[in-house]
């Protein structure tokens, strides 16, 4: 597959200032690299929030110019010599989750957060290495980050054995994997109970269909009825609950299922600590498992000797091993996990780059779990 002399991106080159539409040389596959042809890109459902009415986030940002986008299927187009399995021509899955080769403590989001040490700050500084997102018809990624695909599996047709997937259903996993990585990190296991709140956000809902993909039963809690009602109904041993604020009566709902394995922790960025994690901690058995899997930058507090003497480990859990991602596609290409319109989501695609305005603002218009816009750079 031949390279362009140039490539069109959507470019941010301040926060709170429209996108320009760019153009750029194309990179070449450097070593430890590969160029990918993207064919479709996540819109996730902040942007607007994050790169057009904001400041610059002090906690969760990067330093601009860049491309934004952190979640993209593509074809491989351009390898450097070292690539030992990947081919042109591949279908792939890209995520922006980028480590340093020689400490992989330095970590960042490329397209979204620099990280907090000046070792990660290093991978998106610099302009020429991992800095930039997937709204752009191609992007040069480490071979880490570029993960292969049954495409048979993912698009065949379901007379032909496959699962009938688009290509625009598929970019959602890299929101999957960061719960996956979290129930990971705990050692969730089939049958287990799990309580997650809160559960009808974008990435929250995703979780609920992790863990229910990985044979758990979910006490999904929220406000949003109607998002309760639609992961209930698509995904399965989920049950949804709201809960009041009172601790008293709020641990008597959760419990209404029986005994509670783990909970999981999915505060956002937008509140400044968890409302619920205290009923959660209540409620889980002795010897039971908390995880931390939320971006809030306020503090809380919890009943130190009560967890003491229930034994309770709780950790915190950013992004994931790529073990975790590895064992996720498997999920999603064995038919366990559900993608596109068969998870009960609405994919809205087809926006060009030209029409990122318009993407973004679908988007934004639901923030709740159940909408899926991407871009298309590309179509095939």
């Amino acid at each position: 597959m031949s390279l362009p002399a140039t490539y069109r991106a959507l470019v941010c080159p301040e926060y709170g200032q429209p996108l320009t539409l760019t153009t750029r040389p194309t990179p070449g596959a450097v070593p430890g690299s590969a160029v990918v042809k993207v064919l479709s890109a996540l819109v996730d459902p902040s942007e607007k929030h994050r790169l057009l009415l904001n400041k610059r986030n002090p906690h969760f940002s990067q330093e601009p110019p860049f491309i934004p986008g952190n979640c993209a299927v593509g074809r491989v187009a351009a390898l450097a010599n070292d690539a030992t399995s990947l081919q042109v021509g591949q279908l792939v899955l890209l995520e922006c989750f980028v480590r340093g080769r020689d400490d992989p403590d330095a970590q960042a989001l490329r397209g979204v957060y620099e990280g907090h040490t000046p070792s990660g700050k290093r991978l998106t500084h610099q302009e020429d290495l991992w800095r930039d997102g997937f709204w752009a018809e191609y992007a040069r990624v480490p071979l880490e980050s570029c993960w292969r695909l049954d495409e048979k599996a993912l698009l065949g047709s379901v007379e032909q054995g496959g699962l009938g997937y688009k290509i625009s259903d598929i970019p959602f996993l890299a929101k999957h994997a960061v719960a996956y990585g979290a129930f990971r990190a705990i050692d969730l296991k089939a049958g287990e109970t799990i309580i997650i709140s809160p559960a009808t956000g974008s990435h929250s809902g995703a979780a609920v269909q992790v863990a229910s993909a990985m044979g758990a039963r979910v006490i999904a809690v929220g406000r949003n009825a109607d998002t309760l009602r639609r992961l209930s109904e698509s995904n399965a041993r989920v049950h949804g609950v709201s809960l009041t604020g009172d601790v008293e009566e709020d641990v008597r709902r959760l419990s209404q299922f029986g005994t509670i394995d783990a909970f999981m922790d999915y505060t956002p960025a937008s509140l400044k600590s968890p409302l619920h994690l205290r009923a959660c901690v209540l409620a889980v058995k002795s010897y039971g498992r908390g995880v931390l899997t939320g971006f809030p930058f306020g503090e809380f507090s919890l009943p130190y000797g009560l967890m003491i003497g229930k034994n309770l480990s709780i950790r915190a859990s950013y992004m994931y091993q790529a073990e975790d991602l590895r064992g996720l596609i498997k999920l999603a290409e064995r038919g366990l996990l559900k993608l596109g319109e068969s998870s009960g989501a609405e994919v809205i695609d087809g926006y060009t780059l030209e029409q990122h305005d318009e993407a973004i603002s679908k988007a934004d218009e639901h923030q709740a779990w159940g909408r899926q816009v991407s871009l298309q750079p590309f179509k095939e």
